[in-house]
């Protein structure tokens, strides 16, 4: 991707987080200073070639990608914004000594003048639950917490080999029957509470160790790009973005180095290879 001047409209980024996870090829337990690196190579040439990147990590090297962001932001300096989003979620990885891990941050980067449409992803405002008349009736936007669950082993979306309006949400006025309510719903916040992708979920693919939620992932691209426009996902894992972007219209290009990982994303979307390296569906 460094040897190549190709941009995209999005990069939506979840790589390995170096905690020793079973992937298939791919070692999950380099030195924490090469980790870092790569970290710092992964941000900076992601920033250089979309002009938004989602990058969602794991809150262990919240430190190393502070500082990275730090770096970041003064060489690019105000052509350049970076919000911080949350998924939390109440299934996390719980021990006996310390609090459990329930949340996993997201950094949003946007160039300058990168559009957003948050009317995209509007969710029920709590007024259009109630049934208040105050309630904007297109719904409220999103806030920068994201109560999305983790996609465990029963998750319907887990893969077991690994892992306008459209983004609005249902408001509380709207659940509560105010007449007040956007009918639309509102956008979301920055907190995304979408739920892990746990060994039951529907989403759940069990040949891969690791895997966002689908709803996730589009309440992202939603935001940042329209139908039609280009989606990087340079960490392919389960091809949840390829499967999002197919559901919303978007084009999407997954990088992946397991070839075992390429060819299950390949059986499940019906893509036919080009070449050693390169499967499509656009032949």
């Amino acid at each position: 991707m460094a040897k190549n001047n190709k941009t995209w409209d999005t990069i939506f980024a979840d790589p390995p987080d170096n905690i020793n996870l079973k992937y298939n090829l791919h070692s999950d337990h380099i030195p924490d200073e090469e980790y870092v690196h790569l970290l710092r190579q992964w941000l900076f040439v992601f920033t250089q070639r979309a002009r938004c990147v989602w990058f969602s990590y794991n809150v262990k090297w919240w430190v190393e990608i502070a500082r990275i962001v730090t770096d970041l932001k003064q060489l690019f300096g105000h052509t350049v914004k970076v919000k911080l989003c949350v998924q939390i979620y109440t299934f996390g990885q719980h021990n006996q000594h310390d609090f459990g891990t329930n949340h996993r941050p997201i950094l949003r980067i946007t160039r300058k003048d990168a559009p957003l449409y948050p009317d995209a992803i509007r969710i029920q405002s709590q007024r259009q639950i109630n049934g208040d008349s105050r309630a904007n009736p297109a719904g409220r936007v999103p806030g920068d917490v994201f109560d999305f669950p983790r996609v465990t082993s029963n998750s319907k979306q887990r893969r077991r080999w690994h892992p306008t309006d459209a983004i609005r949400i249902q408001s509380q006025r709207q659940i509560n029957g105010d007449s007040r309510a956007n009918p639309a719903g509102r956008v979301p916040g920055d907190v995304f509470d979408f739920p892990r992708v746990t060994g039951n979920s529907k989403q759940r693919r069990r040949w891969h160790p690791t895997q966002l939620h689908e709803r996730l992932v589009e309440r992202c691209i939603k935001m940042t790009t329209l139908p039609g426009e280009r989606v990087l996902d340079p960490f392919g894992g389960t091809g949840t973005t390829l499967r999002v972007c197919k559901q919303i219209s978007r084009e999407c290009t997954l990088l992946e180095i397991d070839s075992f990982y390429c060819e299950q994303i390949a059986k499940e979307n019906a893509l036919e290879q080009v070449s050693e390296n390169t499967w499509s569906e656009d032949l």
